[in-house]
Protein backbone atom coordinates (compact mmCIF):
# COMPACT_ATOMS: atom_id res chain seq x y z
CA UNK A 1 0.00 0.00 0.00
CA UNK A 2 1.50 3.62 -0.77
CA UNK A 3 0.95 6.73 1.25
CA UNK A 4 -0.05 9.66 -0.84
CA UNK A 5 0.26 13.14 0.73
CA UNK A 6 -3.20 15.19 0.30
CA UNK A 7 -3.07 18.15 -1.19
CA UNK A 8 -6.69 20.42 -1.17
CA UNK A 9 -4.78 22.69 -4.12
CA UNK A 10 -4.49 19.12 -5.91
CA UNK A 11 -8.74 18.78 -6.21
CA UNK A 12 -9.48 22.43 -6.42
CA UNK A 13 -10.45 24.32 -9.65
CA UNK A 14 -7.95 26.75 -9.03
CA UNK A 15 -5.16 24.49 -8.13
CA UNK A 16 -5.75 22.64 -11.65
CA UNK A 17 -5.80 25.66 -13.50
CA UNK A 18 -2.20 26.90 -11.72
CA UNK A 19 -1.16 23.24 -12.54
CA UNK A 20 -1.86 24.03 -16.40
CA UNK A 21 -0.34 27.05 -16.67
CA UNK A 22 3.05 25.71 -15.65
CA UNK A 23 2.47 22.86 -17.81
CA UNK A 24 1.92 24.52 -20.98
CA UNK A 25 4.58 27.09 -20.31
CA UNK A 26 7.45 24.28 -19.29
CA UNK A 27 6.03 22.06 -21.42
CA UNK A 28 7.41 23.57 -24.25
CA UNK A 29 10.88 23.47 -26.29
CA UNK A 30 13.11 26.30 -25.17
CA UNK A 31 15.72 25.32 -27.43
CA UNK A 32 12.93 25.54 -30.67
CA UNK A 33 14.64 27.68 -33.52
CA UNK A 34 11.24 28.60 -35.00
CA UNK A 35 12.08 26.64 -38.03
CA UNK A 36 9.05 25.48 -39.44
CA UNK A 37 9.27 22.07 -41.52
CA UNK A 38 6.08 21.03 -43.85
CA UNK A 39 3.86 18.24 -43.14
CA UNK A 40 4.54 15.33 -45.00
CA UNK A 41 2.97 12.45 -46.12
CA UNK A 42 4.14 9.29 -47.06
CA UNK A 43 2.74 6.04 -48.68
CA UNK A 44 3.81 3.10 -50.25
CA UNK A 45 1.92 1.76 -53.15
CA UNK A 46 2.69 -1.95 -55.07
CA UNK A 47 5.55 0.02 -57.25
CA UNK A 48 6.29 2.84 -55.69
CA UNK A 49 5.94 5.59 -52.81
CA UNK A 50 4.60 8.76 -52.63
CA UNK A 51 5.38 11.62 -50.82
CA UNK A 52 3.44 14.87 -50.29
CA UNK A 53 3.98 17.96 -48.82
CA UNK A 54 2.14 21.13 -47.85
CA UNK A 55 4.45 23.98 -49.04
CA UNK A 56 1.63 26.93 -49.25
CA UNK A 57 3.34 30.21 -50.18
CA UNK A 58 5.89 28.92 -52.58
CA UNK A 59 6.10 28.39 -55.91
CA UNK A 60 7.62 25.52 -57.90
CA UNK A 61 11.06 27.56 -58.37
CA UNK A 62 11.36 28.18 -54.61
CA UNK A 63 11.90 24.19 -54.30
CA UNK A 64 14.79 22.54 -54.56
CA UNK A 65 14.65 18.52 -54.60
CA UNK A 66 17.99 16.60 -54.68
CA UNK A 67 18.89 13.01 -54.11
CA UNK A 68 22.61 12.39 -52.75
CA UNK A 69 23.78 8.92 -52.11
CA UNK A 70 20.81 7.42 -49.75
CA UNK A 71 19.41 10.56 -48.90
CA UNK A 72 16.73 12.50 -50.80
CA UNK A 73 16.50 16.28 -49.40
CA UNK A 74 13.11 18.52 -49.99
CA UNK A 75 14.59 22.26 -49.78
CA UNK A 76 13.71 25.80 -49.95
CA UNK A 77 14.97 29.29 -49.56
CA UNK A 78 12.99 32.18 -50.43
CA UNK A 79 13.82 36.20 -50.25
CA UNK A 80 10.76 38.73 -49.80
CA UNK A 81 11.15 42.82 -50.00
CA UNK A 82 8.37 45.08 -49.23
CA UNK A 83 8.38 48.87 -49.52
CA UNK A 84 5.29 50.18 -47.98
CA UNK A 85 4.56 54.43 -47.52
CA UNK A 86 1.86 55.44 -45.62
CA UNK A 87 0.80 59.02 -44.13
CA UNK A 88 4.76 60.23 -44.50
CA UNK A 89 6.31 56.83 -42.76
CA UNK A 90 8.40 54.51 -44.99
CA UNK A 91 8.81 51.22 -43.79
CA UNK A 92 11.09 48.78 -46.15
CA UNK A 93 10.44 44.55 -44.84
CA UNK A 94 12.65 42.13 -45.58
CA UNK A 95 11.68 38.11 -44.73
CA UNK A 96 13.45 35.09 -45.31
CA UNK A 97 12.82 31.89 -44.41
CA UNK A 98 14.57 28.29 -45.63
CA UNK A 99 13.96 24.74 -44.77
CA UNK A 100 15.69 21.54 -45.34
CA UNK A 101 14.14 18.32 -44.77
CA UNK A 102 15.56 14.90 -45.84
CA UNK A 103 14.87 11.15 -45.53
CA UNK A 104 16.46 8.34 -45.83
CA UNK A 105 15.61 6.16 -48.95
CA UNK A 106 14.62 2.27 -48.88
CA UNK A 107 17.21 0.55 -51.03
CA UNK A 108 13.83 -0.69 -52.91
CA UNK A 109 13.87 3.01 -55.14
CA UNK A 110 14.88 3.34 -58.53
CA UNK A 111 17.09 6.66 -57.79
CA UNK A 112 17.00 7.64 -61.36
CA UNK A 113 12.81 7.39 -61.43
CA UNK A 114 11.95 10.04 -59.04
CA UNK A 115 9.63 12.39 -60.23
CA UNK A 116 8.47 15.57 -58.66
CA UNK A 117 5.41 17.76 -59.36
CA UNK A 118 3.77 21.29 -57.56
CA UNK A 119 0.34 21.96 -57.66
CA UNK A 120 -1.77 24.37 -55.41
CA UNK A 121 0.91 24.28 -52.85
CA UNK A 122 1.40 20.84 -52.51
CA UNK A 123 4.63 19.10 -53.51
CA UNK A 124 4.10 15.12 -54.80
CA UNK A 125 7.28 13.24 -55.32
CA UNK A 126 6.71 9.94 -56.86
CA UNK A 127 10.02 7.14 -56.34
CA UNK A 128 9.41 4.19 -58.47
CA UNK A 129 10.37 1.05 -56.90
CA UNK A 130 13.25 -1.16 -58.93
CA UNK A 131 12.07 -3.77 -60.78
CA UNK A 132 13.96 -6.53 -59.32
CA UNK A 133 12.37 -5.12 -56.15
CA UNK A 134 8.90 -5.57 -57.58
CA UNK A 135 7.20 -9.33 -57.06
CA UNK A 136 7.96 -11.81 -59.35
CA UNK A 137 6.31 -14.67 -60.42
CA UNK A 138 7.99 -18.23 -61.05
CA UNK A 139 6.19 -20.86 -62.60
CA UNK A 140 6.45 -24.71 -61.56
CA UNK A 141 6.83 -26.91 -63.77
CA UNK A 142 5.79 -30.42 -64.01
CA UNK A 143 8.49 -33.37 -65.02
Amino acid sequence: MNLVKYSPMATSIFGRDIDSIFDSVFDQDFWDTGTHYPKVDVREEKDRYILEADLPGLTERDIEVKVENNLLTVASSKKEEKEEKKNGYLVKERKESSFARSFVLPDNVARDRISASFKSGVLTLTLEKSPEAQPKKIDVKGE
